[in-house]
């Protein structure tokens, strides 16, 4: 089984120096508000993905007054020990290293140590924009796939290279070689990442609808679709026609970096039609069918990590998410709330062992 042993935090967040051991498959850690809890699962999932949940950056995960931190865990992996550190120095400079040995680029760490987190504030991945389901499904995929990692970090930066230049020249004259040598990069990523999602999603989205009625019981079901900004017999065309308008816009208004996963019910968009409840089956509904992906992929259950969810799902929800991760898989569960006695009496109804951690 994969699964985190042990974990210690210097200046990370709150904690100036702790430490953790995880003893059992199954582990709630307890507190209130504002000692920790969070940060813990934070700095586990920065060991196995090189980066911040929260934070789009470092420095707002070091500890106040502090100028870096320091991330060391200890990994059962493929039948063996694994020790896994990540570092950010006072200049800044992160460094990531596994048994010691150094890793770089940090792409390469991405997929080996797969993780699944679910937060009370990804709820937004149902209510928000394009942007944060796009994310979701990238962040899954780069787990997967280390090619559509590659071919994402490549596309990210000549997409943002074409705006910067179409900023710089606005109103200016416009050199269509130049604009012709970003739009055939920008395609050949672009066209690569839409294969992979389009041949990915068509399981993925069913996988959800498996998932929301499995948690929900629910008679209405959430219909996904997949909506690309273009297709890929269509998309030399679509950068071509949208030329004019790009450079008024001073932005790529084409490409996969527009995609979309559209969500209805009743046909109605489906934050509007749904329930407060439906809406948090669903999000957990996708992380679950990420999870089962994962699993399938590797052939073992990556760690989940869910933070604060006993505030989140009425108890018939939260009795089957609790059934489908604990019972039904044999992965690591790491959970956090804020009652000592509501997630003991919850986990003591599963029958199976676990470990209560208090902070």
């Amino acid at each position: 089984m994969f699964k985190i042993n042990h974990i210690n935090l210097t200046q990370f967040r709150n904690a100036h120096s702790a430490a953790f051991s995880f003893e059992n498959r199954i582990t709630a850690i307890c507190g209130l508000n504002g000692t920790g809890k969070t940060n813990l699962l934070d700095a586990i999932y920065y060991l196995c993905f090189t980066k911040s949940y929260f934070n789009k950056t470092d420095a707002g995960t070091v500890e106040k007054g502090s100028s870096g931190f320091g991330l060391h865990g200890s990994f059962t992996h493929s039948g063996g020990s694994l020790a896994v550190s990540l570092i950010l120095r006072e200049n800044g400079k992160k460094e990531l290293s596994v048994d010691q040995e150094p890793i770089t680029p940090f792409s390469s760490h991405i997929g080996k140590f797969p993780v699944v987190f679910i937060a009370p504030d990804d709820v937004i991945l149902i209510t928000g924009g394009s942007e944060e389901r796009r994310k979701f499904i990238d962040t899954l995929l780069c787990q997967l796939d280390h090619d559509y990692l590659l071919q994402l970090i490549r596309y990210n930066k000549f997409l943002q290279d074409r705006n910067k230049y179409l900023k710089n020249v606005a109103g200016s004259f416009v050199d269509p070689i130049l604009l012709d040598s970003f739009d055939e990069q920008l395609m050949q990523s672009g066209i690569f990442l839409l294969k992979k999602r389009i041949a990915f999603l068509e399981g993925f989205i069913q996988s959800v609808v498996d998932s929301f009625a499995f948690i929900s019981t629910d008679k209405e079901k959430p219909g996904l679709i997949y909506m690309p900004s273009t297709s890929v017999a269509d998309y030399h065309t679509a950068m071509q026609k949208s030329r004019q308008k790009d450079i008024l816009l001073q932005r790529t208004s084409v490409g996969v970096h527009r995609d979309d996963i559209d969500i209805v019910m009743n046909e109605m968009p489906f934050k509007q039609a749904a329930s407060q409840g439906q809406k948090k089956s669903l999000l957990f509904a996708m992380k679950l069918a990420a999870f089962n992906a994962l699993k399938l992929h590797f052939g073992f259950e990556p760690i989940l990590l869910l933070d604060d969810i006993f505030e989140k799902l009425d108890q018939k929800r939260l009795k089957r998410l609790l059934d489908w991760v604990c019972i039904r898989n044999n992965g690591q569960v790491i959970l956090t709330d804020t009652h000592h006695e509501r997630v003991k009496d919850a986990l003591t109804d599963i029958s199976l062992p676990f470990q209560l951690i208090n902070l």
